[in-house]
């Protein structure tokens, strides 16, 4: 006599389609796929400057309260610090960047239903402390005392 045991029947789901990547992670790449087709039309550096910067503008003027005021004063604060920056949008959010690279960026709450703002930097910031150090920080709001260590991260981060 023959055994016939049968495989046991997964379970798992295997050919359901995983989710991924959510909703607004989809609509990130997406909005990054339109920059980088965008900057790839032919104009001149001061002409891609001011359309890029026009861009992070509009985007930050979409988007609602609280995030909105905290993107506003970051681009002051940038602007005020570090005005050889070049603001841009990435990953449909405001970043500035030193040649062609990207320093620091913000990324609302709402953008990915998180509880608080993102101020983040990449690896082209100068911010290396010893082993360890923070490369994003959460914001709620914005104080006096904030702003002031905001603007001092930003200018070490770009020396």
């Amino acid at each position: 006599m023959k055994d016939s045991k049968k495989p046991a029947r997964k379970t798992t789901g295997i050919n359901e389609p995983a989710e991924a990547f959510t909703a607004e992670e989809r609509a990130a790449m997406k909005e990054r796929a339109k920059e980088v087709k965008a900057s790839a039309r032919r104009l001149s550096r001061a002409e891609k400057a001011a359309e890029e910067e026009a861009a992070v503008v509009a985007k930050i003027a979409e988007m609602p309260e609280p995030d909105r005021v905290l993107a506003e004063r970051l681009h002051a604060i940038a602007k005020e610090t570090a005005p050889d920056l070049a603001p841009r949008l990435w990953y449909g959010m405001p970043a500035y960047a030193k040649e062609g690279k990207i320093v620091f960026f913000f990324q609302a709450a709402q953008k990915f239903n998180t509880r608080y703002a993102t101020l983040g930097f990449s690896d082209k910031a100068n911010l290396d402390d010893g082993a360890m150090w923070p490369a994003a920080y959460a914001l709620t709001g914005l104080t006096p005392a904030a702003e002031a260590q905001i603007a001092a991260l930003v200018k070490k981060a770009v020396s």
